[in-house]
C-alpha cells in the first residue's frame, strides 16, 4: 500500500500543488502552496496521534491534508471536488477502496460545509486546515496594501497560531496571538466565523470540545 511519503513525492501531486499556489496568488488569495499543505499535514498527523488513531489512519489523515488544496489550479469554486477526483485518478490502483474513499471524502469535505462529517479523517483535516491563520500566509510585503484587504490584514495580524489538544479534558483549542494595531479582533470573526463553526462540528465528531483563545482570552 502506498504511504504518505510516496504521496508527497509524487511528481503529479507536486505539480498540482505548485500550479494551485500560482493560480491562487494570481487572484489575490493567501498562501495555499507548500507552506500551507505541509503545515496542515503536520497538524493532521499530530492530531491523529494524540487522539490515538491507528498508524494507518494517521497516514490517511496526512495524505488527505497534504492534497486537500491541490485542485485549485482547475478553479477555486470546485477545488475540493477536483482535488478528490485527481487523487483518485492517481492512486486508485495503489490504495484499498475503503482508504481511497475516506481520503476523497476528506479532501472534498474540507471546504464543503453542507456535507456531513462521516469519518475521523475528514474531521481531522477540517481542524488542521481551518486552524491555519498566520501572517506567513500573506505574500504581499507592503503593509499599506495588506491593510487594504480584510483577509490579508487578518492573517497578517496573527503572529502566533497553535492548535492544542487536551486529551484528559477532551478539548481542542486554537490559540492565536493577534496584533490589534493591524486589525481589530472583530474582523477575525467577520471572515472566519464559518470556519470556527466547522471546527466545532469536526471536534464534536471526535467527541472533543472546540475552544478559541485570542490573546489569552477564551472566546469560544
Amino acid at each position: 500500500m502506498i504511504n504518505f511519503e510516496e504521496v508527497k513525492n509524487n511528481l503529479l501531486i507536486k505539480e498540482y500543488i505548485k500550479q494551485s499556489a500560482i493560480f491562487l496568488k494570481s487572484v489575490g488569495y493567501t498562501d495555499h502552496g507548500s507552506r500551507h499543505v505541509n503545515l496542515v499535514a503536520k497538524r493532521a498527523g499530530e492530531l491523529a496521534e494524540i487522539i490515538r488513531l491507528s498508524g494507518r489512519l494517521k497516514e490517511l489523515c496526512q495524505m488527505a491534508a497534504y492534497c486537500h488544496d491541490m485542485g485549485n489550479f482547475l478553479g477555486r469554486d470546485l477545488h475540493h471536488y477536483w482535488g478528490a477526483l485527481l487523487f483518485a485518478q492517481i492512486f486508485q490502483d495503489q490504495l484499498k477502496p475503503a482508504d481511497l474513499t475516506v481520503i476523497m471524502q476528506a479532501i472534498t469535505g474540507h471546504d464543503k460545509k453542507d456535507l456531513k462529517i462521516t469519518n475521523k479523517v475528514s474531521a481531522i483535516v477540517i481542524l488542521a486546515d481551518k486552524s491555519d491563520v498566520h501572517r506567513s500566509r500573506v505574500s504581499i510585503k507592503d503593509i499599506r496594501k495588506i491593510k487594504e484587504d480584510i483577509h490579508d490584514r487578518v492573517n497578517y495580524s496573527v503572529t502566533n497560531s497553535q492548535l492544542e489538544v487536551d486529551d484528559k479534558k477532551k478539548t481542542i483549542t486554537l490559540k492565536l496571538k493577534v496584533d490589534v494595531k493591524i486589525t481589530p479582533i472583530i474582523e477575525y470573526f467577520e471572515i472566519f466565523t464559518d470556519r470556527m463553526v466547522y471546527c466545532r462540528q469536526a471536534a464534536n465528531y471526535l467527541n472533543y470540545k472546540f475552544n478559541l483563545k485570542i490573546n489569552d482570552f477564551k472566546l469560544l
